[in-house]
């Protein structure tokens, strides 16, 4: 299991853009329809890697414990599905029914949008400000597949709690591990 560190990209940066088909409605969406009013959450995730199916159960449950906030939460997966196939917008639904996703599972078909956050790695979280200014890059919290941490998702919890709170989001961040996103 290869292990690729988040590229952790300038804070402050500005969301992209994006138009991607959710592979759970089918519908179409862009960050601008979908945008929080505190906060935007964008997650790079997939089926398969090991550090996503370790985080997925306490992952799922972040945006439950937050509904009431008006923070977005959005989940992308740019894998290349000819090399990965159980990445594919069809196992991307049963993978999201499965774990009982309650925000958008997204398929960047040309890998154009992970290029345009910088994402790295699977899972790489980004959170956005109500501005969509960069507050928050890197891991969920510390736990990693065999190392008895448990999964909490204290870091992106921190953060969002700050941003709710109207609060600078600590700058020192700790680079997510994962597996490193699969491209064409």
């Amino acid at each position: 299991m290869g292990e690729t560190p988040s590229k952790m990209i300038p804070l402050g940066t500005k969301a992209p853009d994006f138009s991607l088909t959710d592979t759970i409605s089918g519908r179409t969406h862009s960050l601008s329809e979908m945008e929080g009013d505190h906060a935007t959450v964008i997650m790079f995730i997939c089926n398969h890697c090991p550090f996503v199916v370790h985080i997925i159960e306490g992952l799922a449950e972040i945006p439950v414990d937050y509904d009431k906030e008006n923070i977005s939460f959005i989940a992308i997966s740019s894998n290349d599905i000819i090399s990965h196939p159980q990445d594919s917008p069809e196992n991307m639904t049963r993978f999201a029914e499965r774990n009982n996703f309650t925000f958008p599972y997204l398929f960047d078909s040309d890998q154009e949008i992970a290029r345009a956050y910088g994402a790295a790695c699977t899972p790489d979280f980004f959170i956005f400000n109500k501005d969509l200014r960069l507050a928050y890059r890197g891991q969920m919290d510390n736990s990693r597949p065999g190392n008895n941490i448990p999964v909490t998702g204290t870091d992106i919890r921190n953060a969002l709690d700050n941003l709710l709170a109207g609060e600078k989001v600590n700058p020192v961040q700790q680079p997510s591990i994962g597996c490193n996103i699969k491209w064409k």
